[in-house]
């Protein structure tokens, strides 16, 4: 019996040994997966955008830069393709779904034809005309649910970057009403509701790529566009349009995204350290806009164009004018929804 007893200790005794060896290795396997993640190999991140080297585009992407850098100690680089280096607007957005660019930023107009449900961005006449509400609405829950749409593509969206209110620049054309727009020929990026806009304002729009634009300005294949300050100043557009129509009709939004398989493929440190970066890189293109908009206005008005601002009275023209566009290019009921959402969020916003 005493034998059977030493026996039974003894087997509980390993059994016991066994188990907290069992734990123990437990904690290594955790550990090591935790070293793991901090012993990635190097990685480089390409960051491709249009704008020139001295557009707020690019100091917030600079900042993004070393943000992703400094925050790696070196073992994260990014290296920075601006001003159309690797393709045009279109060919930047699928390099990054095929994966062949890691991450770019282009206007929420070019993505649409990839996404459709990120079109609202563009619906004309729909958000605030002051600046920190409509940062405000971007970057509220209904924001992340517009971003949360670029899955459908293959995008992870981190974003929504500044590139202001677009204004309506012509030649000899005074728009102060949707009617003046009747025969006027007006460029618009290759998107399918910016082309709808200009039709359902009676204008006849035309897809010229941006690297083409200068020269089919200069040439008058045709006889307007549409575009922000910075875009038209840094581009030189007044100097082959002599009428610029601050209209607030609208925003170029730029959209920062990623190929969504490269990004869940990261460690979750890199992916947490993009996101810090997103938000610095955002905020620096914000305050960088914000310090320049205001020279580039003067500028273009000093170079003695034809410069005005649509009253109160012609932007509701516009505004009732365009609600049918909203309607009929926002339409499936899931759309419907989300404009809805929209459309709430700027009534809070501008009832605070």
């Amino acid at each position: 019996m005493f034998k059977k007893n030493n026996v039974a200790a003894l087997i509980f005794s390993v059994l016991v040994l066994l188990f907290m060896a069992a734990c123990s290795g437990d904690g290594e396997t955790q550990e090591a997966s935790g070293a793991e993640e901090d012993s990635y190999d190097p990685i480089t991140i390409t960051f491709s955008h249009n704008q020139p080297v001295d557009s707020p585009e690019h100091k917030g992407a600079e900042k993004f830069k070393e943000v992703v850098e400094e925050e790696t100690d070196g073992r994260v680089t990014v290296d920075l393709y601006p001003a159309l280096q690797l393709g045009s607007l279109r060919e930047q957005v699928e390099g990054t779904q095929i994966g062949e660019i890691d991450i770019t930023m282009q206007p929420t107009a070019v993505v649409s034809p990839f996404v459709d449900d990120i079109k609202a961005v563009d619906l004309p006449y729909l958000f605030p005309t002051e600046t920190e509400k409509m940062y405000e609405v971007l970057d509220s829950e209904v924001g992340d649910e517009l971003l949360g749409t670029l899955n459908q593509g293959g995008f992870e969206g981190l974003g929504f970057w500044p590139g202001g209110y677009k204004l309506f620049t012509t030649n000899d054309v005074d728009i102060h009403q949707p009617s003046d727009f009747d025969g006027v020929a007006m460029r618009t990026m290759e998107s399918p509701i910016l082309l709808a806009q200009y039709e359902g304002w009676g204008g006849n729009p035309i897809p010229v790529p941006y690297a083409e634009l200068y020269n089919a300005l200069q040439q008058g294949v045709v006889d307007g566009q549409e575009n922000p300050l910075q875009t038209i100043y840094l581009n030189n557009y007044h100097e082959v349009q002599n009428t610029i129509i601050e209209s607030h009709h609208g925003l170029m939004t730029y959209v920062l995204l990623t190929n969504q398989a490269w990004f869940n493929d990261l460690p979750s440190s890199v992916q947490e350290t993009i996101a810090a970066a997103e938000e610095a890189g955002r905020t620096a293109a914000r305050d960088t806009l914000a310090e320049t908009e205001d020279e580039y206005r003067q500028n273009i008005i000093d170079s003695d164009v034809n410069y005005y601002e649509l009253t109160d009275e012609e932007i509701e023209k516009f505004q009732k004018a365009s609600l049918p566009i909203h309607e009929e290019q926002y339409s499936t009921p899931e759309q419907q929804e989300l404009l809805q959402k929209i459309y709430d969020k700027i009534d809070e916003v501008n009832n605070q």
